[in-house]
């Protein structure tokens, strides 16, 4: 197994001899502007380049999208991926987003779906806190996104956790499931009067706690304005507890061989 950071979400994954683009967000920097009601907002999205061409980004068998928020499914990556390229979604409804998009050759996530022997089993998040989900507004912004559990008769069990904040569902999934490699969206994204809507650094010791022998890669950070946890951080905070053996936190462009 291969784990390309990119940025932000975005990865590829080398699985089971497959290539998988994670939630492309593939637009220069400060393309967007910055998410309104969050912290920072008066900064521009992305705020880094990509490492790669996106050509060499994109040279992948098939995209695995968590949902279609923007710095996950973003315009320049709806106008550069080919229209006739596997992608797997997450519901009806993203389904029919992608297909209004031009998209052709789409698939659900499923425990029925075999993809060259690779399963996928959808996970629950929560992508914020009770509260943010019961304003209406806010908790429609939100909405649905899932998790992915990759299993392979050749590969260790992947868990890619997605935009959730830390659940009792979420530690459930981890307790059954079992995964051996784990990638955490840690940045600790924040809606002003809310606070976080994904995972942040001690997220990262309750992951641990739970599965004390898993491999964890944290991803989702360094790149959007709303993401308040850096790399460094992330770093010393593991080392403060004893996690530099288990936990990975990937450059823009570095691949961790697992």
């Amino acid at each position: 197994m291969k784990i390309t950071q990119i940025r932000n979400a975005t990865q590829i994954i080398n699985y089971a001899g497959k290539r998988f683009l994670i939630d492309p967000m593939l637009a220069p920097k400060n393309t967007y502007p910055g998410f309104g009601g969050t912290v920072n907002s008066d900064l521009r999205n992305p705020t880094v380049e990509l490492p790669l061409s996106i050509e060499e980004i994109i040279n992948v068998d098939a995209v695995l999208l968590t949902h279609t928020h923007p710095d996950h499914w973003d315009a320049t990556a709806v106008n550069v991926i080919p229209k006739d390229k596997l992608i797997f979604v997450q519901h009806e409804g993203d389904e029919q987003i992608l297909r209004s998009q031009g998209f052709t050759n789409l698939q659900i996530f499923s425990e029925e779906t075999d993809y060259n022997g690779i399963s996928f089993t959808r996970t629950a998040c929560q992508h914020g806190s009770d509260a943010a989900y019961e304003n209406k507004e806010l908790g429609e912004m939100l909405a649905e996104v899932t998790g992915v559990i990759l299993s392979h008769s050749d590969e260790e069990k992947l868990y890619l956790a997605g935009d959730t904040i830390w659940t009792q569902t979420v530690e459930e999934t981890m307790k059954r499931e079992q995964p051996d490699v784990i990638i955490l969206n840690t940045g600790w994204a924040h809606v002003i009067g809310y606070g976080p809507i994904i995972m942040g650094k001690e997220d990262v010791l309750k992951t641990h706690v739970v599965l004390p022998q898993a491999k964890i890669v944290a991803t989702h950070m360094g790149a959007v304005n709303h993401a308040l946890v850096t790399r460094q951080e992330l770093r010393d905070y593991a080392e403060i507890n004893l996690l530099t053996d288990f936990v990975y936190i990937p450059e823009d462009g570095e691949t961790v061989i697992l």
